[in-house]
């Protein structure tokens, strides 16, 4: 039965973009984007799939969806994801995640929503030790 089946909640795992140091002051260009493991034990078979959708102008707008693996994510340590377009901060980012962590799968989305992505919402990234934006 469903009811038997453990539903356990993903915790100590983060989404964080990161300008790049030459794209601090530069509205165009590339950002970063990161999986944090803050868990102190590694997490396995890690899939990361990322999209955008949205509208701009009055236009539907919606990107190619991505997916990378990673066969393992050390304990306390990041990992980068994928470069980012600042123009793509004017629609939804959503990145879902899956991995193995103690003989069980999790899953989470991690929604960036339009306009997120901003300077107004910056905050320390553990580990890189830069600004940027980040979901737990």
């Amino acid at each position: 039965m469903k009811k038997d089946i453990p539903q356990y909640k993903v915790e100590e795992l983060a989404i964080a973009i990161v300008p790049r140091e030459n794209d601090l002051e530069v509205e165009e260009g590339l950002w970063d984007t990161f999986i944090l493991n803050l868990k102190n034990e590694p997490i396995k078979n890690v899939l990361v799939n990322s999209k955008g959708y949205g509208e701009i102008d009055g236009e539907k707008m919606k990107t190619t969806i991505l997916r990378h693996y990673f066969e393992e994510i050390p304990a306390e340590n990041v990992v980068q994801i994928e470069p980012i377009q600042t123009k793509l901060f004017n629609i939804t980012n959503e990145y879902w995640v899956s991995f193995s962590y103690k003989n069980y799968m999790y899953d989470k989305k991690y929604v960036f929503v339009q306009g997120s992505i901003s300077r107004s919402n910056f905050t320390t990234i553990p580990f890189l030790n830069k600004k940027g934006v980040m979901i737990r």
